[in-house]
């Protein structure tokens, strides 16, 4: 293991686990959390390069043990079904509420359109903050698998 692949590891966990503390609190709250989704994306972006690193290393022959390469991968699989399901969220609270798509939401009066949002956000802040803590975790059992 090289001191960056462990710093970057480290960072990776760090990260994750206060964007999903964060955004659970947020969530549970039900506030807002402007800081959530750049610190959610900085863990994101960290997953991609610890699994890049993790990959130049196999390449450049290092021995990894298998337990670690999947914890070390699993992560990418829990963030591409997180945004998935964020995705879905605008569709899942529409039809919760009857409406079919944007003609329907344009009826709203501007309050309710505003509290749509709102719904919608925290719907897809808690589905994330969960994928970050999921992430954070992977991570932590990833490093014990050294």
């Amino acid at each position: 293991m090289t001191t960056f692949h462990i710093v970057l590891g480290v960072a990776l966990i760090a990260v994750n686990a206060v964007a999903g503390l964060y955004g659970a609190w947020a969530w549970w709250q039900d506030r807002t959390a402007p800081v959530f989704w750049p610190l959610l994306r900085i863990g994101q972006a960290l997953v991609m390069l610890e699994a890049l690193d993790g990959a130049i290393l196999l390449v450049m022959g290092k021995d990894l043990p298998e337990l670690h390469l999947i914890y070390g991968l699993v992560p990418l699989g829990v963030s591409f079904l997180a945004e998935q399901l964020r995705l879905a969220a605008a569709d899942t609270v529409l039809g919760q509420r009857g409406l079919e798509g944007r003609a329907d939401v344009e009826k709203l009066s501007e309050p309710d359109q505003r509290e749509l949002v709102r719904v919608i956000v925290r719907r897809e802040m808690g589905v994330m903050a969960a994928s970050a803590v999921v992430v954070a975790l992977l991570g932590v059992r990833a490093a014990g698998a050294l």
